[in-house]
């Protein structure tokens, strides 16, 4: 395995948030409430900046990288971003520990939106911002910013992009993988401009609209607020995140077809129509209960609350307007399991994704059908075209090991002195990084209160959720295989 070029690929993605740290620094030195994170932001940027810049100083360039390296590259990238990212927290102080810094600092990068702050108004405005910036960098891929620095004519620029997205992302894109990269990216950036546009024009401070059009956007759920999008009392914000959340929540690839062909076509699409029927036949519920239990009286605001916090789930963004903890036991585990199907692949959200259920459910009832009839000959169907049953197998493998990993996690944080409920709904959320999740740990709580060792075990399930499992069990198999290259 080749160490040097895997560092310097690497460096790429330290340089993108020595970035982000260099802006949060700029702010830092303009504000005169609080310039507290002064001296923090300088000591991170500058440390991010030298170990990123210090292997393009002493490593050649080298275009060709195994498959070995280059899983080593995107789990490496992603685990020193956090380790970086989490540098501010830590020199700054107040609620940060060093468990709670990486907690931040892992929630931010995968975009998951779990907080261990109990006062989120208390942090100076860069600090805000870098936490913020987190979400942006991890939204778009901490990955996807080295491939775009790399030429489109390298191999490694080819083999990156197939390992970085999943094959349930490229199938809709109908491009090259060079091009894919390139079509995700203008998207994602294209989102961001017009949420923080539609933010301000709804009444949004400049300063609190690119920080939740950077959340929203990667589907992340960092707020500048206590409460969230709560805290605004403004039914024009709470409806231009609603209408972000679930753009950010579809297949980029299909929007990008949409804007460019100028056709509606593209969302005749089995999966978009799973999802967006399923969010809209939960919402339905969800609002029915929570104005049958009394919780809300008004049906509008029933709808609304409802629509709100199933979206904000089912995106795996995590804002919110209300307190989910006061809601009947119903509604709150409903909005887990859209929690755990979350959106499209191909958009920045995370969980199995639509697709995958969808893929699921399909090859169940086929199965349901030869055993009812053996000798009958039936495909499973996507979009009109027929998958082997070695394109559904992965699949379904998957939600296998996604189980077993929830299970196991749930296991651990219980031993690890969480209580059951806390165990469970954390461990489900920050799999799927939904982050708030219910109870103790809803919409306008924090995991402050938890172990430290339990916060460590919710990071690395953010992470597992983030990059997916199988990425992950690949270079720990590399790390600790005792054959040679």
């Amino acid at each position: 395995m080749n160490w040097k070029t895997i560092i310097r690929n690497v460096g790429y993605a330290l340089l993108v948030s020595a970035l982000f740290m260099f802006i949060a620094l700029l702010i830092a030195l303009t504000d005169k409430v609080d310039s507290t994170c002064v001296a923090p932001l300088s000591i991170s940027f500058l440390l991010t900046f030298i170990f990123g810049v210090f292997p393009f100083i002493f490593v050649r360039k080298t275009a060709a990288i195994s498959m070995k390296e280059g899983y080593v590259i995107i789990v490496l990238s992603w685990l020193l971003s956090f380790v970086f990212g989490m540098l501010p927290y830590v020199l700054w102080g107040g609620p940060f520990t060093v468990i709670n810094a990486w907690f931040e600092s892992v929630s931010g990068f995968t975009a998951t939106g779990a907080t261990i702050l109990d006062d989120v108004e208390s942090l100076p405005k860069a600090l805000l911002f870098w936490r913020s910036s987190t979400h942006f960098i991890g939204g778009l891929g901490v990955v996807v910013f080295l491939l775009l620095i790399i030429p489109s004519s390298s191999p490694m620029r080819l083999r990156l992009t197939n390992m970085e997205l999943s094959s349930l992302s490229k199938d809709s894109y109908n491009s090259r993988s060079n091009q894919t990269v390139y079509i995700f990216t203008s998207v994602y950036l294209a989102l961001n401009v017009l949420a923080f546009a539609a933010y301000m024009l709804a009444g949004m401070g400049a300063f609190d609209a690119i920080n939740h059009a950077f959340s929203v956007c990667a589907t992340g759920g960092f707020s500048t607020k206590n409460y969230s999008i709560g805290s605004f009392h403004s039914l024009p914000i709470t409806l231009v995140t609603m209408l972000f959340m679930y753009l950010s929540s579809l297949h980029f690839g299909m929007l990008f077809m949409v804007v460019v062909n100028r056709s509606l076509r593209p969302f005749n699409n089995d999966v978009f129509k799973f999802y967006t029927g399923t969010l809209v036949l939960v919402s339905i519920i969800v609002s029915i209960s929570l104005h049958g239990s009394g919780v809300i009286d008004s049906w509008r605001w029933a709808f609304i609350d409802g629509s709100f916090q199933v979206l904000s789930y089912a995106s795996t963004t995590g804002f919110a307007i209300c307190d989910n903890s006061i809601w009947p036991l119903f509604p709150s585990v409903l909005i887990m399991f859209v929690g755990i199907q979350c959106g499209m692949a191909g958009s920045t959200t995370s969980g199995l994704r639509s697709d995958r259920v969808l893929l699921v459910l399909k090859s169940m009832g086929q199965h349901r059908k030869m055993t009812i009839n053996p000798s009958s000959v039936l495909e499973v169907r996507v979009n009109g075209k027929p998958l082997k049953d070695s394109d559904v197998e992965p699949h379904v493998r998957y939600v296998a090991v996604y189980f077993l990993v929830l299970v196991i996690s749930t296991l651990f944080c219980l031993a690890l002195g969480s209580d059951s409920t806390n165990s469970m709904m954390g461990t489900l959320c920050c799999l799927n990084n939904v982050g708030p999740a219910a109870g103790s740990l809803g919409t306008f709580f924090s995991y402050n209160a938890e172990p430290s060792m339990a916060k460590f075990l919710y990071s690395a399930d953010m992470f597992l959720g983030r990059v997916e499992i199988y990425p992950v069990i690949s270079v720990v198999s590399f790390m600790f295989s005792r054959r040679k290259r």
